[in-house]
């Protein structure tokens, strides 16, 4: 099990050259579980190489417990558990890309 901290929906967070804004959560149903995914967007913005945009999905796993905990941050905190098997993850993949049309889904 791991902990992921829940960041507040539609503000910017500092990243390497840019930022990234989380827009929306989604707990997906999937062979009997729950599952949490995260979409953003990420602006790269200061980059010695361009600059660009992108959406992707971030996968933290299957939802253990749900918002059980504060963090000193003020961040609603869940039990996660992280997602190793690959078809799983080719599963949850291919259904994120049909449903959110985003290209590019990253798990913990």
């Amino acid at each position: 099990m791991t902990k992921y901290a829940h960041q507040e929906l539609n503000k910017d967070i500092p990243a390497p050259s840019g930022y990234y804004t989380p827009s929306k959560e989604v707990r997906l149903k999937h062979d009997g579980r729950e599952v949490l995914y995260v979409l953003s967007q990420a602006v790269i913005d200061s980059s010695c190489c361009g600059v660009g945009e992108f959406n992707s999905a971030l996968v933290p796993g299957f939802i253990v417990r749900w918002r059980g905990e504060t963090s000193k941050e003020g961040l609603e905190i869940s039990e996660v558990e992280p997602i190793a098997d690959e078809e799983t993850r080719d599963a949850i993949r291919r259904i994120i890309k049909d449903t959110e049309h985003v290209m590019r889904t990253e798990f913990w």
